[in-house]
C-alpha cells in the first residue's frame, strides 16, 4: 500500500498543472484577440531565493571594536513541511539492536536479504516476459509476503518490513548553520585609592581645561573643502606651513634685513640725522617722517589705541575699531616692529571693534584689550591662535557699554595679575586674572552728582567715563574723566564718594594722564579745542591752551616733565615745552598728506626720540624729534626747594608753574 502511495503521488506531480495568477486561460484568450507584436512579447519574471520575511537589521555586539555591528548573515530559508519518518535501515546497528530488543530471531534477517535479490531478477532480466499474470505469478511465489510464504511460516511482523525511500518532499532542507564567535575578555585590573575633596576639585578643574583647549583646538581648524582639490591644496598649504615653521626664525630676520636694505634711507635717518636748522630757528622744532605702518585688511577702520612695549622699545600695539557708532563691526589688534614696517609682527581679529588696550610693564607678553561691545580680554603673544586667554562674559558681569580705558595695576597680594577699565555706563572695575577666569570687583560707579550711585532707583544719575589714569606712585589714586566734562580723583579704598571733582571742559573728556615725573601734575584734553594741565590739590588749571580743532589726544613725554605733544582733528600735531614757551607750541606740524584725515592717537617712545600717530584710515606714522623737541630742563636750585633730582631721573625738572607752587 504505501508503495501504491507514492507511485500516486509521483503520478500526480507529473500530471499536475499549475496556473498563475497572471496567466490566461486558453478560453479566454480565444475570446480575445492580440496582435503579432503583443503575442511575440516576452513576459519575464524574476523570481529570488530571499525571504521577504527575513529580518535585515539584525546587530550583534562586537567585543572587538565595542560596539553593536550589523550581521550580514540572514537566514533565507523558509521551511513550509517536515516529516520526520521512523524508518530504520535494516542492516544498521539500531536495527539489530531493535530486533534483540523485541526478541526476533536473526533468521527473518536472513531470509529478508535473500529475498532482495530474487524480488531484483525479475526487472533487471535482459529477457522481457510477454505475459504480466506469469510475472505477478511467479512474483507472488518468490516474494515473503506471498500468501503461500505465510502459510508455511509464521513469522512475527517486522516493524521495517519495505525498504524504500521517502520521497514525498519537494526539495531538500538546508541544515541550519550558527556562526559565532568568541573573544579574549579586556584585560582586568584592580585599583583602590582614597579620594579628599582636593583631589576631586584638581580632577574637575583638569577635566575642564581639557575641555577649553579642545574647544579652541576646533576653533583654529579650518574646515575642510568638499572638493579633491580643495583638499589638496590645504595638504600643500599644511606642508608649506610646516616647512615654514622650521625656518620661521631665519625667515623673519632675513626678512626684516631685507625690508631694512629698502628702506635703507630711513634707517639711516632714524639713527643718525639731526635737523641743523635748528639752531637758526629760535628754540623751535620740526618732526622727521619716517616710516609709515599699515595692514591691508584694516585699511577701513580707524586707530583707536596705541601702547609701546616697555621692555622691547622696538614693539608696539595697535587697536583698531570705529568711532563711528553707526558703522561699527569687527575689529584687529595688531603689533608693528621699526624693524619690519611692511607686515605686522601679530595678528589678532576681534569680534567686535577695540577701543583700548594697555601692555603690561614686567610681563610685556600680556595686553589687556576693551571692546565696544563692552567685554574686556587678555591676550598672550607667547601662546598660538589668535583667541584671547582671558575674555569677559554677561556672566562674569562685562560692560554693558563700549570699554574707553584699560590700565594694568601692580599685582595683588596672592601674586594675581589685574587691571581695571572704564566704560560708558558708569563702572570703573578691576578685573583679576585667576587660573581660567576675570573675577571683576566693581571699584566705583560714577554719578552725575558729588555722591558716588548706590542702588537701582539712582541709575539715570548715572556719568558716562570716557578716560582713566592711575597715579605713577599712589597705587590707590587715579582720575577718570566723564563724557559731561568733568574729572573726578578717586581711590580705590575710599568708594563711597570722590576725592575731588574738577569742571574741566564743557565736552567729553578724551584722555587724562599723570606726569611722569611730577606727582601732582596731570593733563587732560577734550574735544571742546582744549588742552589744560592742573595740579590735584587745586581745583583750577594752571595752563589752558586752545588748539582751534578738536583734541583727539595728548601725551606726556617720558624724558622731560616739561614737554607734552598733542594730535587734532585737522591731522596736526602740536607738541609744548612749558620751560621754553608757557603760551603756544614750539612746534605745529600737519603730518598727513590726504584732507579729512584726523589723528586719533599719539605715543612717544620710551627710549628713542620718536613718536608714532594714529588716524582714522588705519595708518600709523612714525616721526622722529628735532634736537629742540627733546631738550632737557635745566636744574633751578633755590632756597628752601627739595632737591629736584629725588622727584624726577635724568637731569629732568618740573614745571616752573609747579615750583612756584610747590614755594607757595
Amino acid at each position: 500500500m504505501p508503495n501504491n502511495v507514492a507511485a500516486s503521488m509521483r503520478k500526480g506531480s507529473t500530471v499536475q498543472k499549475v496556473l498563475l495568477p497572471g496567466a490566461k486561460s486558453t478560453k479566454a484568450a480565444s475570446k480575445k484577440k492580440l496582435s503579432e507584436a503583443e503575442l511575440k512579447e516576452e513576459i519575464t519574471r524574476i523570481l529570488t531565493a530571499n525571504n521577504p520575511h527575513a529580518p535585515q537589521n539584525i546587530v550583534r555586539y562586537s567585543f572587538k571594536e565595542r560596539s553593536y555591528k550589523p550581521t550580514s548573515a540572514v537566514d533565507q530559508m523558509a521551511v513550509h513541511f517536515v516529516l520526520e519518518g521512523s524508518l530504520v535501515h535494516e542492516d544498521s546497528d539500531e536495527a539489530h539492536r531493535m530486533r534483540a530488543k523485541e526478541g526476533l530471531p536473526e533468521e527473518t534477517a536472513t531470509v529478508d536479504t535473500g529475498v532482495e535479490p530474487d524480488e531484483e531478477e525479475p526487472e533487471t532480466s535482459d529477457t522481457p516476459v510477454e505475459d504480466g499474470r506469469e510475472v505477478e505469478e511467479a512474483g507472488e511465489e518468490d516474494r515473503p509476503d506471498s500468501v503461500a510464504s505465510k502459510t508455511d511460516r509464521k513469522e512475527p511482523k517486522v516493524t521495517n518490513q519495505f525498504n524504500f525511500s521517502e520521497r514525498a518532499s519537494q526539495n531538500l532542507n538546508n541544515p541550519l548553520r550558527e556562526r559565532s564567535c568568541q573573544t579574549d575578555p579586556p584585560p582586568r585590573g584592580t585599583f583602590t585609592a582614597t579620594a579628599t575633596q582636593w583631589d576631586i576639585y584638581d580632577a574637575y578643574v583638569e577635566e575642564l581645561q581639557k575641555q577649553e583647549t579642545n574647544k579652541e583646538k576646533q576653533k583654529a581648524v579650518a574646515s575642510k573643502k568638499d572638493n579633491d582639490k580643495g583638499k589638496k591644496k590645504t595638504l600643500l598649504m599644511e606642508t608649506q606651513t610646516d616647512d615654514i615653521t622650521k625656518v620661521g626664525k631665519a625667515s623673519k630676520i632675513f626678512e626684516r634685513m631685507v625690508n631694512q636694505n629698502t628702506f635703507d634711507d630711513i634707517a639711516q635717518d632714524f639713527k643718525y640725522f639731526e635737523d641743523a636748522s635748528d639752531e637758526f630757528r629760535d628754540q623751535e622744532g620740526t618732526l622727521l617722517p619716517l616710516w609709515k605702518f599699515q595692514y591691508d585688511k584694516a585699511k577701513r577702520l580707524s586707530v583707536t589705541a596705541l601702547c609701546w612695549n616697555k621692555k622691547y622699545q622696538d614693539l608696539f600695539a595697535v587697536g583698531m575699531g570705529s568711532y563711528d557708532f553707526s558703522k561699527q563691526g569687527r575689529g584687529m589688534l595688531v603689533y608693528y616692529s621699526l624693524k619690519n614696517s611692511a607686515y605686522p609682527e601679530f595678528i589678532y581679529p576681534t569680534p567686535s571693534g577695540v577701543l583700548c588696550l594697555d601692555i603690561h610693564e614686567q610681563h610685556s607678553y600680556l595686553v589687556a584689550v576693551g571692546f565696544y561691545d563692552g567685554c574686556v580680554a587678555v591676550y598672550n603673544n607667547k601662546e598660538d591662535g589668535s583667541e584671547p586667554m582671558y575674555k569677559s562674559t554677561a556672566k562674569t558681569g562685562k560692560h554693558t557699554d563700549p570699554v574707553w580705558q584699560v590700565r594694568w595695576q601692580s599685582d595683588d597680594m596672592d601674586n594675581n595679575h589685574n587691571f581695571c577699565s572704564v566704560s560708558s555706563d558708569g563702572r570703573v572695575v578691576s578685573w583679576t586674572l585667576v587660573k581660567n577666569e576675570l573675577v571683576f570687583t566693581d571699584i566705583i560707579r560714577l554719578s552725575l552728582n558729588a555722591a558716588v550711585s548706590e542702588g537701582p532707583e539712582q541709575q539715570p544719575g548715572i556719568a558716562c567715563g570716557t578716560s582713566l589714569d592711575f597715579h605713577k606712585q599712589i597705587d590707590y589714586l587715579f582720575l577718570v574723566g566723564t563724557e559731561e566734562g568733568k574729572i573726578h580723583k578717586c581711590s580705590k579704598t575710599y568708594s563711597s564718594q570722590f576725592l575731588e571733582t574738577y569742571n574741566a571742559h564743557s565736552m567729553a573728556v578724551d584722555a587724562v594722564k599723570w606726569n611722569h615725573f611730577h606727582p601732582k601734575v596731570f593733563i587732560s584734553c577734550s574735544s571742546d579745542w582744549t588742552v589744560k594741565i592742573w595740579e590735584h590739590t587745586i581745583n583750577t588749571p594752571m595752563f589752558t591752551f586752545d588748539l582751534n580743532a578738536a583734541v583727539g589726544d595728548v601725551a606726556w613725554s617720558p624724558y622731560s616733565s616739561t614737554v607734552f605733544a598733542a594730535v587734532t582733528t585737522d591731522a596736526t600735531v602740536h607738541i609744548f615745552d612749558l620751560s621754553i614757551n608757557k603760551y603756544e607750541a614750539i612746534c605745529q606740524q600737519p603730518v598727513v598728506a590726504k584732507k579729512k584725515t584726523k589723528l586719533t592717537h599719539i605715543e612717544f617712545n620710551p627710549i628713542y626720540p620718536i613718536i608714532i600717530v594714529g588716524d582714522d584710515r588705519g595708518y600709523v606714522s612714525s616721526l622722529k624729534l628735532s634736537p629742540n623737541l627733546r631738550k632737557k630742563p635745566k636744574v633751578r636750585v633755590s632756597i628752601g626747594q627739595h632737591p629736584i633730582g629725588s622727584v624726577q631721573a635724568s637731569n629732568q625738572n618740573k614745571p616752573t608753574s609747579c615750583v612756584e607752587s610747590d614755594f607757595a
